[in-house]
């Protein structure tokens, strides 16, 4: 009687050694395994035991620039300065699924596409960076002449921004 009980001490503890799914792990779990992405996102994990924190590369097949370029999000920021009206220069992203439009139903493919959409449609009307957006209400070639500036690293206008073409 007392070896059985032992074993099952033993088995008990092993189990409460073990780290514990959150909820929040379980819903990233379910987005991944019916995720439907294009080729034109990619996700990468830099820690494949944390599901939770992630690089997302966007690949717009047709951009406002027309040049594959690379983004990297952490929910609701981008980890390099670029040129966007709806991205501001610490990073921060102005999309309505992001925000006020947030909803427990909404998946991962939902924010994937809904950033997807953001670099092939930036929208004026809704900016972080004025400048960007008054540059793109006047003149969407000098706006696609400054995005192509901004992807290589070039500084203008003050900003040193990071070379993010791929």
């Amino acid at each position: 009687m007392y070896k059985i009980w032992g074993a099952k001490s033993k088995e008990a503890k092993t189990e409460n050694k073990k780290p514990k799914t959150s909820a929040a792990q379980i819903r990233v779990q379910k987005d991944l395994a019916e995720l439907d992405i294009p080729d034109t996102i990619k996700l990468d994990f830099p820690n494949p035991s944390d599901i939770l924190n992630f690089n997302v590369t966007i690949h717009p097949d047709e951009a406002a620039t027309h040049t594959s370029h690379q983004r990297y999000i952490a929910l609701k920021r981008l980890a390099w300065q670029i040129y966007h009206p709806n991205i501001d220069l610490e990073g921060n992203i102005c999309l309505n699924i992001l925000r006020e439009d947030w909803k427990p139903v909404l998946s991962l493919q939902a924010v994937l596409v809904g950033l997807q959409y953001l670099f092939l449609e930036p929208n004026a009307d809704d900016p972080l960076n004025k400048d960007a957006a008054e540059v793109l209400r006047h003149s969407r070639d000098v706006f696609r002449a400054n995005v192509i500036k901004s992807l290589r690293g070039e500084s203008f206008k003050g900003v040193e921004y990071d070379n993010v073409l791929v």
